[in-house]
């Protein structure tokens, strides 16, 4: 079985969201990225590194198929902002990896 190399291009893109509940499909706390797809150029998931209010996160944005993507936000990261859904956040991707 071979191993897959993540490789990491550096992005830089912000943008700040309000949390919410997507309690249709999964009931996770995310942020939903406008002009996403635009912006990566898929609407396929696509795992991306940088920071939610300037601490660090690594996470797979999902695909909405609307055209955008939703970036779930773990537990761990939230209490480490201080924030739950229903709070606006700061995101600032800097790597795309594949």
């Amino acid at each position: 079985m071979a191993v897959e190399a993540k490789i990491a291009q550096d992005i830089d893109a912000t943008f700040t969201a309000t949390m919410t509940t997507d309690s249709e499909v999964s009931g996770w706390t995310v942020v939903v990225m406008p002009g996403s797809g635009e912006y990566f150029g898929t609407r396929r998931p696509v795992k991306v590194a940088g920071t939610i209010d300037a601490h660090p996160f690594s996470a797979t944005f999902l695909p909405s198929g609307d055209g955008t993507h939703m970036l779930p936000i773990k537990a761990a990261v939230r209490k480490l902002i201080g924030k739950e859904a229903g709070a606006e956040v700061t995101v600032h991707l800097q790597q795309r990896f594949s």
